[in-house]
Parts: structure tokens; C-alpha cells; sequence
């Protein structure tokens, strides 16, 4: 069958069951865009930017566990997406990016819009190509989904030179299969590992489970469950993972590290054997590495062997995938009865695991999440920006299902939450999507409210406005001695009359309600505490997408806290 490359990309999508694409057209992928103007199986969702496309497809991948993927120009358009794969490799998330690239003989040239796209992308990608041969790339196609799925999933890059795209193959043939011989990834965990793992757990006395995004990847979220009820172990998990274990278990302990529950810390630094299920130990979970549950054996189950003991010393490791180890794991393991280390833990959780003060007077942002909860009973996906915003989302939505969180994690990409929102909604038609976020991290890409109107995608944007960029506002007013330099989102470098609510004469930079009304899309306001549920029920009911914006209290932080390089247990709590 006789295809050019483009033709040969475009069906590369169909082959493997892509049913939306999002990216930017530029000169090199005209071809590949001419394609897609009579492909039906493909839907294509043009953003307002790359970055939005990236992160639309990173969206996609974390609401389905399919592999998103976008598309973008050269130079300029594949730099722009760089964000984005970083953002993805960090939190092990499957993609595939396609981008076009300057004609072969014009590579190394400085030529208009060339950029040494494979050397930028290498050390934030899973894996990327430079296809200079159009017979490669049927094959390379392939490689590049087979790699960003299997194993610890990530990013891979596909650069495509114009001339390879306008190339012909007279007897194409999409591959069926793939074998790399360099990439093996092991899927079972080894029998003698893991009855190592239950011979240590039988014989511990204060086990603690740490669950992690590997467990949302692996989809072992039933088996996770069962395993925690047949040894009553408690279970802690990480920001990543949350939606892997229901939040309203009994054994569920909430979220470790720096804005983690005291529970959860407690826990983990009194443990005298962790069991880390698809976790890998970063620094805001650990805090000080050099007391981080100084007397717990450690069990790893993790499919990437590199992420075992790299940062934390392991006792038992077990590579593989997390469902299968956890499935040979509970046939073998015997029930447990809740003990005196239960009871212990318990009395750490209390009633509630996290507290604020509420008020009359101000709206505060963790009632906003908490009041989201009530109406959805957790059945939503929840997306969010990077900030205050997230860190509440993470303590007060009960998270009860995997992939309902969609948030950054490892790089912590401020401007991710609408466009992955946007992915998200994409995948889940009768569900409802929303966009968690601050008044500073929304205007990163607010351009994609367009495409969120023009297509009439769903997503619900709640903006939590505080006027600051509150994060670094909380680390200026506990560390700086209250000396808000460049975070104030209305006044800039220094800010000695915003200090305390509502002061600040210039009330809204933007008007969020003008600017969401301008681009079609319905938007409501308020500042009162007792409103505020009425405003999201009012938001859900509109029928497509919707921004809420909530004027929060202006100096609120995100309790409790572990200031950086202490131990998890030296915990800062609200005064």
C-alpha cells in the first residue's frame, strides 16, 4: 500500500486507537494536518498555544491511562511543548509527541524555525527519535507508543524532518508488534522478593503502606484495597497517588509529607516497616532523608528498578508491575487483626484529618474544596493549577476513585490544570471536570478558554483568588518576615498596603467574570462565605464550561507544614 509519511503518521494514530490529538499547525506539518482534514477516527483539537496542547494531552493520559498525544511545528512549536514533556516525565505519565522539523539537508544549518529538538527534549523524555528515512518511521511510530505505555510510562518525542513527511512508502504495512531488545521492562516481580516482602510483614509489628502513583498506573487499586483489609495495615499515600486507596477507608491515613496529615507523618516516622507500593520517595514526601523513619525496614514494589533505593536505603525490592505483586502477594499473605499499633495510629488521625479555622466573614479557600466535595460526593475529576489551591484540594476532596486527581506533581507546572482539565473532559462525557486553581496559576494559560469555548468542552474553573501568588506569599510571610516581594498580583515587586483583606483599592487585575464573559463563557462571583455552595451547584447546572470565581481570604496558608530539609515530624500547625 502506497502512503506518504504523513499518511503514514495519521494512521500510526488510528492503528493505535488515538481518538483525540491536540496540538498547533506550523510550515513543516501542513502535510500532516492536510491528513488529518478527512481523518474521522482522529479528533483534533487545535489549542491556543502548544503548552496547552502538551498538557491537553498529558490530561488525556491521566484521565484514561492512554497515551496522550500532541502535535507541533518546528522550532518555536517544539520548543514550546518542552514544558509540557517535562511536566509528563516527571509523573511518569504515557505521550507521544510528534513534531515537525526543518528538511533533512537543512539539519545543523541554523535554517528558519531549526532547533536541535531530540538534544532539548533528551533528558525530560522517556525516549525520542529523529526520523531521517520515511521507511523508518512505521517502525518508529510504533516503538514510541509501545515505549511511553509499558513499563514506568513516559514521554517519547518523535521529530519529523518535512522531507521525510512528504516521502512515500510503496508498500506500507503498519507493524503489529514490537520487540526492542534493549527494553525489557519486567513485569511479575520476582517469587523469592516477594515472599521475602510477606515474611517481613508477618513478622512487623508497626507496618505502614505507602501507596503512590505507580499504583494509579498499574491500576492495582482493588488489590490494594484488599491486601490493606487482610493485614489492617494503615495506608498512607502520596499526592500522586491519591484515588488509589478511598479516602473515607478506615485504614486510609491521608497524605504524607511537607503539607501532609500529622497522622500520615506520625505513621510513617514511628513505622517499623514501610511498604511502598508504586511510590518513589521524593523529597517532599521525606523531608530530612537522614531521619526519615530512622527504625523502618523498607519494602519497594516499583516497575522501575532505577527508582529503588535512589534516594531512601531498601531492604526488599521487588521490581515489577504493582498489580501483579500485589496479586501474588495477597495469596499468600494471612489476615491480621487490628491491634494496638492500629489504635495508636487512630489517635494520631482523630476526627478529622486536617483542620481550619472557618469564618463568617471570609470566604476560606478549604471550605470552597470542602463544600466541592459535599456536592459531588467525589464522583468528578478533579484537575488543578500548581499552589495553595492544590495543596487544599490534595487535604480537603476525598478522593474515592484512581484518576479522578489530575494535577502535576513532580515539576509542579503552574498553568497545567485548564488544558489538562481540558484532556480530561474530553474522555469523560457525563462526568464532571474541574479546574482547581489560583488567581496567578489560571493566567499561564488562560488562552485556552477559547478553545474550551469554541469546542464547548465542559470544564468547570473554579478560581480561588487571593490576590498573591500565595505559596511563595506563605514561604515570605513564615520564613521573609512578611516582606511580599513580587507576589502580589495587583501592586508587584513590593507590597506594604496589601497586607490584610480586601485593602487593596484595585479589586480585580484581571476581572476573571468580564474576561471568561468575553471568550462566551457564563461566570459568576462571589466574596461571601454563605454563597458559596450556591455558586458551584449554579456552575455545575450551566450546561458546557463555566468559571466561579471565590475572592478567598487574603493571608491564608496551607497547614499543617514541614519547613524544607526538616524531618517530616517537625511539623509547623496553624497559630
Amino acid at each position: 500500500m502506497k502512503k506518504t509519511g504523513a499518511q503514514i503518521i495519521v494512521d500510526a494514530l488510528v492503528q493505535e486507537e488515538v481518538k483525540v490529538a491536540f496540538g498547533y499547525p506550523g510550515g513543516v506539518v501542513i502535510p500532516i494536518f492536510d491528513v488529518l482534514y478527512d481523518t474521522k477516527e482522529v479528533t483534533f483539537i487545535l489549542t491556543r498555544h502548544e503548552q496547552g496542547a502538551a498538557h491537553a494531552a498529558d490530561g488525556y493520559a491521566r484521565a484514561t491511562g492512554k497515551v496522550g498525544v500532541c502535535i507541533a511545528t518546528s522550532g518555536p512549536g517544539a520548543v514550546n511543548i518542552m514544558t509540557g514533556l517535562a511536566t509528563a516525565y516527571l509523573d511518569s505519565i504515557p505521550m507521544v509527541a510528534i513534531t515537525g522539523q526543518v528538511a533533512s539537508p537543512l539539519l545543523g544549518t541554523d535554517a528558519f524555525q531549526e532547533a536541535d529538538v531530540v538534544g532539548i527534549s533528551r533528558p525530560i523524555t522517556k525516549h525520542n527519535f529523529l526520523v531521517k528515512d520515511v521507511k523508518d518511521l512505521p517502525t518508529v511510530l510504533k516503538q514510541a507508543f509501545y515505549i511511553a505505555r509499558t513499563g514506568r510510562p513516559g514521554p517519547v518525542l518523535v521529530d519529523i524532518p518535512v522531507d521525510v513527511t512528504r516521502g512515500v512508502i510503496e508498500d506500507y504495512a503498519y507493524p503489529a508488534d514490537v520487540s526492542i531488545r534493549s527494553y525489557k521492562p519486567n513485569m511479575t516481580g520476582h517469587p523469592k522478593q516477594i515472599e521475602k516482602a510477606a515474611e517481613l510483614i508477618a513478622k512487623s509489628e508497626r507496618p505502614v503502606i505507602f501507596a503512590g502513583g505507580g499504583c494509579i498506573a498499574s491500576g492495582c487499586h482493588e488489590e490494594l484495597k484488599k491486601f490493606a483489609e487482610t493485614t489492617n495495615i494503615p495506608v498512607t499515600v502520596s499526592f500522586m497517588g491519591l484515588g488509589c486507596f478511598p479516602a473515607q477507608h478506615p485504614l486510609f491515613i491521608g497524605m504524607p509529607g511537607m503539607h501532609g496529615a500529622k497522622c500520615a507523618n506520625y505513621t510513617l516516622q514511628n513505622s517499623d516497616l514501610i511498604i511502598s507500593v508504586g511510590a518513589r520517595f521524593d523529597d517532599r514526601v521525606t523531608g530530612f532523608v537522614a531521619k526519615f523513619a530512622p527504625n523502618a525496614s523498607i519494602i519497594h514494589m516499583d516497575i522501575d528498578p532505577a527508582s529503588v533505593s535512589k534516594i531512601i536505603k531498601v531492604d526488599v525490592p521487588v521490581v515489577g508491575d504493582a498489580k501483579n505483586i500485589l496479586t501474588a502477594l495477597n495469596k499468600i499473605m494471612k489476615p491480621r487483626k487490628a491491634d494496638l499499633w492500629n489504635d495508636k495510629v487512630n489517635g494520631w488521625k482523630g476526627e478529622r484529618l486536617f483542620n481550619y479555622q472557618p469564618s463568617t466573614t471570609e470566604i476560606k479557600p478549604q471550605a470552597v474544596i470542602e463544600s466541592l466535595f459535599d456536592i459531588t460526593k467525589g464522583d468528578a475529576v478533579v484537575c488543578t493549577e500548581v499552589g495553595q489551591h492544590q495543596m487544599w484540594t490534595a487535604q480537603y476532596y476525598k478522593f474515592k476513585k484512581p484518576r479522578s486527581l489530575v494535577s502535576s506533581g513532580g515539576l509542579g507546572t503552574m498553568g497545567f490544570g485548564l488544558p489538562a482539565a481540558m484532556g480530561a473532559a474530553l474522555t469523560n462525557p457525563g462526568v464532571p471536570v474541574f479546574d482547581v486553581a489560583g488567581d496567578g496559576s489560571i493566567q499561564m494559560n488562560i488562552q485556552e478558554l477559547a478553545t474550551i469555548s469554541i469546542n464547548q468542552i465542559p470544564v468547570k474553573v473554579i478560581i480561588l483568588n487571593n490576590s498573591y501568588l500565595g505559596m511563595v506569599r506563605q514561604w515570605q510571610q513564615l520564613f521573609y518576615n512578611r516582606r511580599y516581594s513580587s507576589t502580589c498580583l495587583k501592586r508587584g515587586i513590593k507590597c506594604p498596603e496589601c497586607v490584610g483583606p480586601n485593602e487593596c483599592k484595585k479589586k480585580y487585575i484581571p476581572d476573571f467574570v468580564a474576561l471568561s464573559e468575553s471568550y462566551g463563557i457564563p461566570a459568576f462571583r462571589t466574596d461571601k462565605p454563605d454563597e458559596v455552595a450556591g455558586i458551584l451547584r449554579k456552575g455545575i447546572a450551566v450546561d458546557g464550561p463555566c468559571v466561579m470565581e471565590f475572592i478567598v481570604s487574603t493571608e491564608e496558608n496551607v497547614f499543617p507544614m514541614v519547613p524544607a530539609g526538616k524531618p517530616i515530624d517537625e511539623i509547623l500547625e496553624e497559630s
